[in-house]
C-alpha cells in the first residue's frame, strides 16, 4: 500500500507519469470510490485529506483506477497482478473520515494481524530499558507535558530509583508553569529535581531571531545543563527524553534523505557530540499511542489530556527576537486563552490552543489616546498525531471574549487576529 508519495514512487517504477500541478491540493477533498475490497463498507463520496503538489497523469501498466477527486483523477489505483494499491490521499490521518476502515480493509486483504496492544508495548519496553540500562543511572528531562511524563513513568517502572527526573526552567515557560509541574509530579508520587536556568537561557537567546537557531541553542544548552547536573549528582550514563515519532519526522530523516521542516530541540537540536547515551522509549509512537500507554499505566486524565506544548516553549511563539518583556506579555495573553477555552468546555476537545506574539506593531486607539503596540495571533487546531491539523472554528462569541480580554488586560497588545491555516501547508507552531 503506497500512500501519497508512495503512490507516485510506485507509479514511476511501473512507468506511470507524474508531473507538477498548477492546482496544488492541501487539505480536504471529496473522494469518489469504485467497487473494490479496499473500500468495502464505504458508500458514497468520502472526505479525505490531501497533501501534494505533484500528481499522477498517466496510470502505470496493469493498474486500474479505483477512486478519484475533482483535482486528482487517479486518487487511488490498484494492480491485481502485482497486489499493489496506491492512494494519493492520506487514510492514516483523522481528517479522512473513512481512513480507519480503509486501513482495516487493507489489513484483511494482506492477512496481517492486529496484535499491537499498549500492555504488550509496556511489557516489552520495560524489558528493553532494563537490559539497555543495566545497573547504570538515567537522567530524564521532564517538561510536564504528556510525552516526557509518560516516558519518565515508563522508565521509572523499569528501573525505579536509578532514574533522576529533572525539570529545567528554561525561561520560556508559560505563566507559573514551574509550580504546576512540580505539583503534578508530587501527585504522581515521583521525585523531580527543579533547576532554574532562566537567566542563562535568555542570555544565550538574546538577539536571536531565526527559529532554527533558537531551537538548536535551546537543545544544546539543555545538554550542558544536564551535564552540570550529572556532575552534581554523580555519574549518569543515559539521558532519557519524551521524543515521539512526529518529532523525528519533522527534524531529520529516519531512513533516507528528507527535508528538515523544523529541528525539535530534543532531536535535531541536540549537539553532535554528547557524553550521555539516549533512552527514548516513545520515539516510534504517535501522540494518541503515547496517551494509550499512559492510560494503561494509570496516569490521570488531567495529565494525559494536557494540550501539547513545544520543547522550545514560548521561544517559538514570540516571533523574532526574544526579550523578557515580550515573554511576559505573551504569558499573560496565553493564560487568558487557556482560561477561556477551559471555561467554554473546549480544552479537552481541541488538540492545541495558544497565542503567538507577532513582530508587528499596529496603531490602535484606547479612550482618547493613540496606541502603537503588538499584534497577537490566536491558533486553535484539531489533530490526532500532530502530523496533520485542521483549524478549529471557534465560536464568534468566544473569539470576541478572547480579543476583548487580551486587549483590555494585557498591556502591550492592541490587536488580536485568528489563524485559519491547516497543516499542511502551515505547521502547528509558527516557528
Amino acid at each position: 500500500l503506497g500512500i501519497c508519495y508512495g503512490l507516485q514512487v510506485i507509479s514511476r517504477k511501473y512507468r506511470g507519469r507524474i508531473k507538477p500541478t498548477d492546482h496544488r491540493e492541501y487539505g480536504l477533498a471529496r473522494l469518489k470510490t469504485k467497487d473494490n475490497p479496499l473500500f468495502k463498507g464505504i458508500k458514497g463520496e468520502q472526505t479525505v485529506w490531501m497533501s501534494h503538489g505533484d500528481k499522477l497523469v498517466s496510470v502505470p501498466k496493469n493498474f486500474s483506477v479505483v477512486a478519484s477527486t475533482a483535482n486528482s483523477k487517479y486518487a487511488a489505483i490498484f494492480s491485481p497482478k502485482n497486489k499493489i494499491y496506491g492512494l494519493q490521499f492520506h487514510p492514516e490521518v483523522v481528517h479522512t473520515k473513512s481512513g480507519k476502515m480503509i486501513l482495516k480493509n487493507f489489513i484483511s486483504i494482506c492477512g496481517a494481524k492486529r496484535n499491537w496492544t499498549a500492555e504488550a508495548y509496556i511489557e516489552r519496553t520495560v524489558k528493553e530499558i532494563k537490559k539497555e540500562v543495566g545497573d547504570k543511572k538515567v537522567i530524564c528531562g521532564v517538561s510536564g507535558g504528556v510525552d516526557s511524563t509518560v516516558a519518565a513513568v515508563l522508565i521509572y517502572k523499569a528501573i525505579g530509583r536509578q532514574l533522576t527526573s529533572v525539570f529545567v526552567n528554561n525561561g520560556v515557560l508559560r505563566l507559573k508553569e514551574e509550580k504546576k509541574v512540580i505539583k503534578m509530579f508530587k501527585e504522581l508520587k515521583m521525585p523531580v529535581r527543579y533547576v532554574d536556568e532562566e537567566t542563562a537561557f535568555l542570555k544565550k537567546l538574546k538577539g536571536i531571531s531565526d527559529p532554527e537557531k533558537k531551537r538548536k541553542i535551546i537543545g544544546n544548552y539543555f545538554i550542558e545543563v544536564f551535564d552540570k547536573e550529572v556532575k552534581k549528582l554523580g555519574k549518569h550514563d543515559f539521558l532519557a527524553q519524551g521524543t515521539i515519532y512526529p518529532d523525528m519526522i519533522e527534524s531529520v530523516s529516519v531512513k533516507g534523505p528528507s527535508v528538515t521542516i523544523k529541528s525539535h530541540h530534543n532531536v535535531g537540536g541536540l549537539p553532535a557530540k554528547m557524553k550521555l547515551k539516549l533512552v527514548e522509549p516513545l520515539k516510534y509512537l504517535f501522540k494518541d499511542e503515547v496517551r494509550k500507554i499512559g492510560r494503561t499505566m494509570g496516569l490521570p486524565e488531567h495529565v494525559l489530556m494536557r494540550q501539547p506544548f513545544p520543547g522550545p516553549g514560548l521561544a517559538v511563539r514570540v516571533l523574532g527576537e526574544i526579550t523578557k518583556e515580550k515573554l511576559d506579555i505573551l504569558r499573560k495573553a496565553d493564560d487568558i486563552i487557556i482560561e477561556e477555552i477551559k471555561k467554554a468546555g473546549l480544552y479537552h476537545k481541541i488538540w492545541q490552543t495558544f497565542g503567538v506574539l507577532l513582530p508587528v506593531k499596529t496603531v490602535g486607539v484606547m479612550g482618547d489616546k493613540r496606541t502603537y503596540e503588538n499584534a497577537l495571533a490566536i491558533r486553535a487546531v484539531h489533530s490526532k498525531d500532530a502530523m496533520t491539523a485542521e483549524w478549529v472554528k471557534l465560536p464568534y462569541e468566544l473569539l470576541n471574549t478572547l480579543s476583548s480580554r487580551i486587549i483590555n488586560e494585557v498591556k502591550g497588545i492592541n490587536r488580536v487576529v485568528f489563524d485559519i491555516s491547516n497543516k499542511p501547508p502551515g505547521t502547528i507552531e509558527w516557528e
